[in-house]
């Protein structure tokens, strides 16, 4: 027999009584010192004390289905405990016994509770009226153990006065007794005793029946253990055991096995075979004398207890040996070699290997030859052995066993090395020997290490285990390849592709490539049981009590918690194909979910991360944690509802539209003060502005506007300070403003007229200071002995640049993957557009119908109020001294120098795009590249975005006070320092105008036409001056052209038609085809459904029922809300009543056509027209020559090279 294992261990007071929970890891155990430990097992903790009894507790059990707890003890007393984890108490005690308690059991069926008891008596007691039920006479000494019988109407009972008694109790079943108090006299009526067994020669400590034959095992002081048979009239001695050499405390039946297991006071826990009467195996302690065994009723566990402590143990391995080939498992079950197919099911034994090695144990591995189809075994016993077996090529007939043809040999460890080698370990001598398939050796190798296993490590390699490490090591060459540190491998699972390879310890799980050259260490606290590799390269394993997943960089996670230990084969999807204790194949469904997101996001395959994300309820607190942890804070907040979260994870990625969005929502000082700092950090002075103003830090919001250059909001600050009442601020904020008499006038108030008066003089308000000193009371007279001091300068700089309208640029970091799936609207990739920030098709409908009622209440739309008139006189002067900055003249230089070539001249020379000759200053050069590629004649509209863009591309820095500050060029490409290609900072991006596109969308959603009018022209002037450095870059920046024109004229038609309805409210006809036109524009979906119900109303509301019944068609085909299709059907339906139209206008849909920009008509296919030379918008002949109005830059009609070649 193999060396028990032991898989738990307590330290104690001495453990008198054991019993195991029937289906949970639990064991109650009942101490000397008069406490009851409940025991989990499998975790290795302490679940619950129970100190209720006075004086050690003999006697403990566990109901076989209930949750309750009965213990015995030497206070005479009998207690029920109620074990539920919420409610663990003593329900009640029962009293009656005279003298200690020894044991106590619950029945199987009946409410029936056995103790056996020093006063000589056996109770039986019900445990639902709580009184006892009958008293066994009989015995004339102590009673030390009784057992009700596992299946029949019996007890067996062990005494000190050397028998062993069994008692029939088929009585108590029929009658009933009667259970007042003091009438014992009729209980003998129901019990009898059916055999006096007489043997031992001292007293008798245990006995037991076996679990299904007429047998009984009894332990005694005379060290020996006796094995009774019993028939339907006598009983009679079988056989006994000796080898004990001190009192046997207890002697178990195996319940599965042919096995007795015993311990006693020598300190030993033997194992004997029945039949033959001999002992298989000894366990020994040191110092510790054993006094109680108790046997899993289901698992192949037992637990004993001893003087300071309890162990819990196995009598042999149940991980059965197996192995993977394809979508086969070879494994062993009840000594057959078996073959189960994954795919079929179909589960047939192959060969026995029944005369292999000891009959109770069974073998240890298995090894498959796919190519020779043969199977290397090896086993525990006889101090190991193996045998190598060729498979037969069907299974039909009889299976044959492996002692007719296996070859044999001695050895700890062997695995197939190659097709037609294995190797053998042999671990007393040290030696590796290399065989062929005639079992002959090859080759003898003396391992590097101290080596306890050996696994397969690729061809002709072996991964050798030793105490401290793992190495690979080369057959052929006799060398160590690599090595790597870690506790004693136990098992190695290779990935499918040989790429990967874990190497499973008892709590540890090192996961390497082939060549060891990269690894990564897992830990557990439970232990590790077996693994293997999903399709995908994660490899998942299980523990006692769970399947766990483990990412090849460290990262592990719970798939699903397991009732009984699993050994994996198999991961295919959602099934884990395992085999079980007994060895039987079995399948798990699990959900990959978790951990497929995890190697997506690792390997940065987004499309699927969003397709689980889609089809999954994924995102818990657990994933958004993990999301953060890793550096993905924005993709958690594409997905995440709560607003706290959604707030915590914009602040951490940057995102200040989100945050602000939810601070709003959020509404605490805290938040608002986050979101105030990280605004701050990003230079957007506007949204720092609102949080101080939303949390009222009124010192913070003046010194804003200082940094900014607000002097009109800072005089605002002064007057919120007067209305306060707070001084300190009023002073600040005049301080900041250069405002000297609100100086003054607040140190006057405070009774500060030293110092207004010094403020005063110093400021040179002499008539001031005059009135100072007359309402302090004084002449002047009295301060000739002040010091007179100077002019004072404290006076705050003059504003430069006024940045209060403008947040410091940064540059976008680009959209993400996440970003571009939201700005299609949702995440099925449909057609639905991103809208106004919320689900696409709701946004929209929320958007048209807010709109329909202002078309039906004839609301007008604000005009735009001059959004781009600009101070042009003052930005001339800005621009002169820009250019007179840059163009100022080089120092003179020593003797033999020459000046380089500037930076500045660099990137005129490197590049043909004209924001890049703006970055340079070189305004005119830029002008001339606009008009050559795009035809673009008025610069008016496009100063500020010259200046943004100059000032954006260029850094001051003071190195010291006294010097003029050092002027730095931002480059593109830093990393590249080539003057070739040198290039300055792409101010303005395609990502970011996307963004800004994004807003124009928002306003048309939301019914803001002259914003949205000004937020597409400002998109077309920018993307003016976008550098492109690639083809793609060229389609993208294209399509945003064309997009943005679409969409202005679009807006441009529908405030033309309101102006139309407004000022001329009888030409019914042209706002009519204002409204048509309007609908052809290319737009978005979520817009175009906007175009359409607008022109639906207008068409209806003018009794042109035909065309509105088109427009219902062509809004069906965009599949709008079921409100909307409602609506559209029945529109059609009033056309189809009444197929008319009341009103002529000029619009045919059936020929293609595009819409003037500038007369607003439609010129048909075919017809003559002349385009805007950057736009491509098309006009009618008579307005070649003309400026463009939709732009308001380009020459109608104008030739042009078009967008330069891209540089990358």
């Amino acid at each position: 027999m193999s060396v028990m294992l032991t898989k738990f261990e307590s330290k104690s007071n001495r453990v008198k009584g054991l019993a195991f929970h029937p289906t949970q890891p639990l064991l109650a155990a009942s101490l000397h010192n008069g406490s009851v430990q409940l025991w989990n097992y499998r975790m290795g903790v302490l679940v619950d004390r129970f100190e209720e009894h006075e004086g050690p507790v003999r006697g403990v059990a566990i109901h076989p289905s209930r949750a309750l707890l009965v213990t015995g003890g030497d206070d005479y007393k009998i207690k029920v405990w109620d074990i539920r984890p919420t409610n663990r108490r003593c329900l009640f005690t029962l009293h009656g016994h005279l003298d200690y308690v020894r044991t106590v059991q619950f029945h199987h069926e009946m409410p029936w509770i056995l103790s056996a008891s020093d006063d000589q008596t056996i109770r039986i007691w019900n445990s639902t009226s709580r009184n006892c039920i009958a008293i066994l006479t009989g015995h004339s000494h102590y009673v030390m153990s009784a057992q009700f019988h596992p299946k029949e109407d019996l007890i067996v009972s062990a005494s000190q006065d050397q028998t062993v008694r069994v008692w029939d109790i088929s009585g108590l079943r029929k009658n009933t007794p009667n259970s007042a108090p003091g009438t014992f006299d009729s209980f003998d009526n129901f019990s009898t005793v059916k055999y006096v067994l007489e043997g031992h020669d001292r007293g008798v400590n245990w006995a037991a029946f076996h679990p299904t034959l007429p047998l009984i095992v009894s332990a005694a002081d005379d060290r020996q253990i006796k094995i009774w048979r019993m028939s339907e009239t006598k009983a009679w001695e079988v056989d006994a055991c000796r080898g004990h050499f001190n009192n046997v405390s207890t002697a178990l039946f195996h319940p599965k096995h042919e096995l007795i297991v015993s311990c006693g006071e020598d300190k030993t826990v033997r194992v004997w075979d029945l039949t033959k009467r001999s002992a298989v195996q000894t366990f020994r302690r040191e110092h510790d004398r054993f006094w109680v065994l108790a046997a899993h009723p289901e698992l192949n566990l037992f637990a004993a207890g001893h003087d300071n402590g309890l162990i819990v143990f196995k009598l042999e391995r149940e991980r059965p040996a197996f192995a993977m080939h394809g979508d086969t498992v070879y494994y062993v079950r009840d000594k057959y070699v078996r073959s189960y197919d994954i795919n079929t099911g179909a589960d047939v034994g192959l060969l026995s290997v029944r005369k292999f090695g000891s009959p109770y144990v069974p073998p240890r591995t298995l090894s498959f030859n796919p190519a020779e189809r043969a199977v290397l075994l090896t086993i525990s016993s006889d101090n190991g052995l193996y045998e190598l077996s060729a498979l037969p090529k069907d299974a039909i007939g009889e299976v044959k066993d492996s002692s007719t043809e296996g070859k044999r040999g001695s050895g700890q460890a062997a695995i197939f090395v190659a097709r037609n080698r294995f190797a053998v370990l042999n671990k007393t001598t040290q030696l590796i020997e290399v065989r062929d398939l005639s079992n002959s050796v090859v080759k003898s190798i003396k391992p590097p290490v101290q080596t306890n296993e050996i696994f397969y490590g690729g061809t002709a390699s072996l991964i050798l285990s030793s105490p401290s490490s793992v190495v690979l090591y080369d057959i052929q060459q006799q060398k160590t390849l690599a090595e790597i540190t870690t506790p004693p491998v136990k098992y190695v699972v290779w990935s499918a592709d040989g790429s990967l390879v874990a190497l499973l310890s008892k709590h540890t799980i090192t996961i390497a490539n082939k060549n060891f050259s990269q690894h990564t260490l897992i830990h557990e606290t439970i232990r590790i049981k077996s693994g293997a590799w999903d399709d995908s390269g994660v490899f998942i394993y299980s523990t006692l009590n769970h399947i766990k997943y483990c990412l090849a960089q460290g990262d592990h996670g719970v798939i699903c918690t397991l009732d009984n230990p699993v050994y994996l084969t198999r991961v295919k999807g959602k099934t884990v194909h395992c085999l079980d204790r007994s060895a039987r194949p079995r399948t798990i469904t699990i959900d990959p979910t978790e951990y497929r997101f995890k190697l997506a996001l690792l390997r940065n395959n987004h499309e699927e991360m969003l397709y689980i994300i889609r089809t999954s309820n994924l995102l818990g607190q657990s994933i958004i944690a993990y999301l953060q942890q890793k550096g993905f804070p924005e993709i958690a907040l594409h997905f995440v509802q709560d607003k706290n979260t959604r707030f915590d994870l914009a602040i951490e990625c940057g995102n200040l539209e989100v945050a602000l969005e939810t601070a709003q929502a959020i509404d605490r000082p805290d938040c608002w003060e986050r979101l105030a700092q990280q605004a701050l950090k990003q230079g957007n002075h506007k949204i720092v502005e609102k949080a101080y103003q939303r949390t009222k830090n009124f010192d913070r919001l003046s010194f804003l506007y200082l940094a900014t250059g607000s002097t009109d909001k800072l005089t605002k600050m002064q007057k919120i300070a007067d209305a306060r009442g707070d001084p300190m601020s009023r002073f600040h904020n005049a301080l900041y403003a250069g405002d000297v008499h609100g100086r003054i006038a607040v140190l006057k108030e405070v009774g500060m007229y030293s110092l207004a008066y010094l403020t005063a003089k110093t400021n040179g308000l002499d008539d001031v200071a005059l009135e100072i000193l007359e309402a302090a009371g004084l002449t002047e007279a009295d301060v000739d002995d002040v010091p007179s001091f100077g002019q004072s300068s404290l006076k705050p700089p003059s504003v430069v640049t006024p940045t209060a309208n403008f947040n410091w640029p940064s540059l976008s970091a680009g959209e993400s993957f996440f970003d571009r799936a939201l700005a299609n609207g949702n995440f099925e990739g449909g057609d639905v557009p991103y809208l106004n920030g919320t689900d696409g098709a709701g946004a929209a409908s929320a958007a048209l119908d807010d709109w329909a009622k202002e078309e039906e209440a004839g609301e007008d739309i604000p005009a735009e109020e001059g959004a781009w008139d600009l101070d042009a006189e003052a930005e001339d002067a800005a621009e002169d001294e820009k250019e007179e900055e840059v163009f100022e003249e080089e120092p003179e230089l020593g003797a033999g120098t020459t000046p380089g070539v500037s930076e500045t001249e660099l990137w005129t020379r490197n590049s043909p795009f004209a924001a890049d000759h703006v970055a340079a200053g070189s305004f005119d050069t830029a002008m001339q590249l606009l008009h050559r590629q795009f035809g673009v004649v008025n610069f008016s509209h496009l100063k500020p975005v010259f200046l943004s863009i100059y000032r954006s591309s260029h850094v001051y820095l003071s190195p010291m006070a006294s010097l003029p500050p050092l002027q730095l060029h931002l480059r593109r490409n830093p990393e590249d320092s080539a003057p070739s290609r040198v290039l300055p900072v792409a101010v303005r991006t395609l990502p970011s105008l996307r963004a800004e596109l994004s807003e124009g969308f928002r306003a048309v959603s939301g019914n803001k036409l002259p914003e949205a009018q000004t937020i597409f022209r400002s998109v077309l002037r920018s993307l003016l001056l976008v550098p492109i450095s690639s083809d793609n870059e060229a389609k993208e920046w294209r399509d945003l052209v064309t997009l943005s024109r679409e969409y202005l004229l679009g807006v441009s038609l529908e405030l033309e038609r309101r102006r139309v309805a407004q000022e001329n409210p009888d030409n019914v006809r042209r706002s009519l085809e204002l409204a048509a036109y309007f609908t052809h524009c290319k737009l978005q979906p979520a817009h175009l459904q906007i175009a359409l119900r607008s022109a639906i109303g207008v068409f209806a509301k003018a009794n042109n029922h035909a065309t509105a019944a088109k427009f219902a068609r062509r809004l069906l085909d965009l599949n709008p809300d079921p409100k909307i299709v409602a609506q559209a059907r029945q529109r059609i339906a009033a056309g189809d009543r009444n197929p008319r139209n009341a009103v002529e206008i000029d619009y045919d849909e059936f020929t293609e056509f595009e819409v003037c920009a500038a007369s607003y008509t439609p010129i048909y296919k075919g017809s003559p027209a002349v385009r805007c030379p950057y736009t491509d918008a098309a006009y009618l002949p008579q307005y070649k020559g003309q400026l463009d109005p939709l732009t308001e830059l380009t020459e109608i009609g104008a030739s042009s090279a078009g967008l330069p070649a891209p540089r990358s």
